[in-house]
């Protein structure tokens, strides 16, 4: 019995031992993770501030001012004798439905009728002889 309890004992001490070991791997891969995660974070982050640091570089009012003067030449400063009122606009003409004009002049804008039910077959011929055939024996 003693030898029996001292097995049981060597066995639990092992499993125990076994148990430890995969929680302490099991910790350390997490950490390792977790510490990538951070660094990657890190990279992110610091791409985020070059490039906002681009964008702010790149619409530099000096800048685009030099590329409109390059670009386009014809445009003029706003001024203000340019801004008016809304009130002031003419009204907005009205829309221009040029197909279905031309369909109005073809004759074909009336919409289509549907079916009266019992009146006109619902599928092809073909299909209708197949459908035939299939209800015959």
């Amino acid at each position: 019995m003693l030898r029996l309890l001292n097995i049981l004992a060597v066995l639990v001490l092992v499993g125990s031992a076994v148990y430890a070991y995969s929680i302490k791997y099991q910790t350390s891969f997490r950490a390792e993770q977790i510490a990538k995660t951070k660094i990657e974070i890190r990279q992110e982050r610091d791409a985020i501030a070059v490039l906002r640091a681009e964008w702010a570089y790149m619409t530099r009012p000096e800048r685009i001012q030099q590329l409109a003067d390059a670009y386009l030449p014809g445009m003029k400063q706003l001024e203000a004798t340019q801004i008016v009122a809304a009130q002031s606009l003419p009204e907005r003409s009205p829309r221009i439905d040029s197909i279905g004009n031309k369909l109005d002049a073809l004759g074909l804008s009336m919409p289509a009728t549907p079916p009266v039910p019992g009146s006109a077959p619902t599928t092809t011929p073909k299909a209708q002889g197949q459908s035939q055939q299939r209800r015959k024996p």
